[in-house]
């Protein structure tokens, strides 16, 4: 039969959230303690100078000074962080396509700097970018286009919409985008972050409600903030957590007062990035209905990447776009661009267009990005003559589903919706998050590694982001690769022997007894690997 993501009749039930085995969450939370432990030894070393790298303390100059960060963020930063921060911020040379470039770099203080070897790492298979539908090209429709509007308009505007700033190419494209969302109205912004953290407070005061899932992102919990209402949480994707906040709200209202709320807003992501997971979008629905609630959806990862019209997570489930009073999304992610949305009924773009600080202050959208939008909005909706949007929808859907299988069949434990094109693969274990980037990078696939305090401490992982710009060899390669380096990581079928859970804690000792902190020369980079290695082998044959 046709697959639901492709008719619009979801089964948004078929969400996995394996929880994490005992052993292994007791196994996790001690080899954090080992970090821990080490990380104060290593700080005991450094006061008496014995440390023999001391990067990691305060500068002379700032020794009186009153400490910046947190002593938690502080420690964390210098004994945990820093042992495996070159799984981040690699820079890239090329399009972010499904190949890349990487500019290769070393370290010669232990993370603390990198420095660039001259050497690029050639088509490096990516798995990290949100380039849901492979828009994120430099040949093509979209990319002719966008530069034409470059020699026309330039690529900044310098200034605000409210003043100089605002140019046709803004207004064919909100005109666009309300059509695209079914929409009456739309309005955009130059910033996706900025889209939820600068326009709810414009919404909500205090005296108002705000009701968000726990999972909800940075942006959308700094706007909540920001705004001065008052915020109440419920469980991820849970109608139980949040019916039952809609009627204490109903019956109790403010505190100490009891005031019925000026407004109840409740705030939801389309997919939500870490997990995986698919709002369960007709329930909220019904519930905001029930209870006169307002409902702001962000679809920042949805909008182009679900539905059988690529139009977000309404779409998917088949529902009418009035039915959400608010709706939000960013064209950073499917249509390779930047910039957000926000869309509805006249009425309230109108007044965003007057009370938003991101409408009011911040510069408008760069015309080539803007145009960079149209264009790939219209071939999505198949108005460009061609039927390439749709391809790339349909393309979308069976990666997504095949990675997704074949990683279920050889064993992974993987996070979210049969449908997300969201793959988090979970990795429990302090000294895997650091170990998996790297081995994978040495295999040219660029992958993206999260733990705390992104991630709840015990559940670190690895997220790959599939692409419709992705061959079926290049999900193939990688797959292959994850199961070849399984001896080395040990990140699946926790049920096969009973060493398989002790490794990884051996693994974080061993790191922590012969880090790369501790050796800067690659010679003796190697004889630290080599000896953890026979280690590691010689503790599987006990």
């Amino acid at each position: 039969g046709i697959k639901p993501f492709l008719t619009g009749r979801a089964d948004y039930r078929v969400d996995s959230f394996e929880e994490t085995p005992l052993l292994v969450a007791v196994l996790t939370y001690m080899g954090y303690g080992i970090l821990t432990i080490f990380g104060y030894l290593r700080d005991f070393l450094r006061d008496w100078k014995l440390e023999k790298c001391h990067l990691a303390r305060e500068r002379e100059e700032q020794k009186d000074f009153v400490p910046l960060y947190q002593d938690f963020e502080n420690f964390y930063t210098r004994n945990l962080y820093m042992r495996i921060r070159d799984n981040w911020n690699r820079p890239i040379r090329s399009v972010p396509g499904a190949k890349m470039d990487l500019v290769e770099r070393v370290t010669p203080d232990y993370n603390w700097t990198f420095e660039h070897t001259g050497k690029v790492l050639k088509d490096v298979i990516n798995m990290g970018s949100y380039n849901y539908l492979g828009f994120a090209e430099n040949t093509g429709t979209c990319a002719d286009t966008a530069s034409e509007c470059t020699e026309k308009y330039g690529v900044g505007v310098c200034s605000t919409r409210q003043e100089l700033g605002n140019i046709d190419k803004h207004e064919e494209l909100e005109k666009l985008a309300a059509r695209f969302l079914g929409v009456e109205s739309s309005m955009v912004f130059g910033m996706g972050f900025a889209t939820n953290s600068m326009n709810i407070p414009a919404l909500m005061e205090k005296g108002c409600l705000i009701l968000s899932d726990e999972l909800n992102h940075a942006s959308l919990v700094l706007g909540a903030r920001l705004s001065g209402a008052t915020i109440r949480v419920f469980k991820h994707n849970n109608m139980q957590s949040l019916e039952k906040l809609l009627r204490d709200a109903m019956v109790h209202g403010q505190p100490r007062t009891h005031r019925p709320w000026k407004k109840i807003l409740i705030l939801v992501e389309g997919i939500y990035s870490m997990e995986g997971s698919i709002v369960r979008l007709p329930e909220i629905i019904a519930l905001k209905k029930k209870y006169k609630a307002y409902l702001y959806l962000d679809e920042a990862h949805s909008i182009g990447a679900l539905g059988p019209r690529g139009r977000g997570v309404v779409d998917y489930f088949g529902l009418d776009p009035c039915d959400v009073d608010i709706m939000m999304g960013t064209f950073t992610k499917s249509f390779g661009a930047a910039g957000g949305y926000i869309g509805g009924k006249k009425e309230l773009v109108d007044y965003l267009r007057l009370h938003s600080h991101s409408a009011v202050y911040a510069t408008s959208m760069s015309p080539p990005i803007t145009q960079q939008i149209i264009t790939s909005m219209k071939c999505i909706m198949g108005e460009d003559g061609t039927t390439l949007g749709q391809e790339r929808l349909c393309q979308l859907s069976e990666n997504t589903t095949y990675f997704r299988r074949r990683l279920h069949e050889m064993g992974f434990i993987i996070y979210g919706n049969n449908d997300s094109p969201v793959v988090p693969l979970m990795l429990y274990m302090p000294a895997k998050i650091g170990a998996f980037g790297r081995e994978m990078l040495k295999r040219n696939i660029g992958t993206v590694v999260v733990g705390f305090p992104a991630t709840p401490i015990i559940e670190s992982r690895a997220r790959f982001c599939v692409s419709a710009a992705h061959t079926r060899e290049m999900l193939d390669t990688v797959k292959n690769v994850k199961y070849k380096t399984q001896s080395f990581t040990y990140f699946f079928n926790f049920q096969t022997s009973s060493k398989l859970y002790l490794l990884p804690l051996v693994g974080t000792f061993m790191q922590h007894l012969t880090s790369q902190q501790m050796f800067s020369n690659p010679k003796q980079q190697r004889r630290q690997k080599s000896v953890f290695l026979r280690f590691s082998y010689s503790f599987m044959n006990l």
